[in-house]
């Protein structure tokens, strides 16, 4: 635990965890809820500007990962599978939303009939301009008090976990 007088609502468990596990486990618990308790609260108000426009999480989610690789912003419904670390049954129902919606069109590759593509319709493209808008607006939210260098310590710090653990198999 720090000794620098700053506490969060972890803390409050962290003396449960001392007594009985090592050292290395309890900063691991830290850092999974920690972890878990900012992740939840930006998921919470992106959830609440995105609901705003229409739109869940999961189709937003679609909708940038459609738009963030450009023109003609198109993917095959794999290559969005696995940008969005979904399986393909749960991408297939926030397609079939968005198409009937008119945000998204499916429809088969040239040249390789068995081949399908999603591609953002220009309807889709306005839309997830603004829904970018109220993600940044969220994010910035929940970060408002924050100071600007810490913020930028604790991306850098989790870069460094993520490169290390993201390469393990998950079980």
């Amino acid at each position: 635990m720090r000794d620098d007088g700053i506490r969060d609502e972890v803390d409050a468990l962290v003396p449960g965890w001392t007594a009985d596990l090592p050292p290395r486990l309890v900063a691991a618990l830290e850092l999974s809820k920690r972890l878990s308790r900012v992740s939840g609260l930006f998921e919470q108000a992106i959830r609440a500007e995105l609901g705003g426009l229409g739109l869940t999480y999961a189709e937003f989610d679609v909708l940038a990962a459609l738009n963030r690789v450009g023109p003609p912003y198109r993917l095959r419904p794999s290559e969005l599978s696995r940008s969005l670390f979904l399986t393909s049954g749960g991408i297939s129902n926030v397609l079939q939303r968005l198409e009937s919606a008119g945000h998204v069109e499916r429809g088969a590759s040239p040249g390789d009939g068995r081949s399908r593509w999603v591609g953002l319709t220009g309807a889709g493209r306005d839309l997830v301009a603004k829904a970018l808008d109220a993600s940044g607006r969220a994010h910035l939210e929940v970060l408002a008090d924050v100071p600007d260098e810490t913020v930028r310590r604790a991306a850098d710090a989790l870069r460094e976990v993520l490169a290390v653990v993201g390469r393990r198999p998950v079980r």
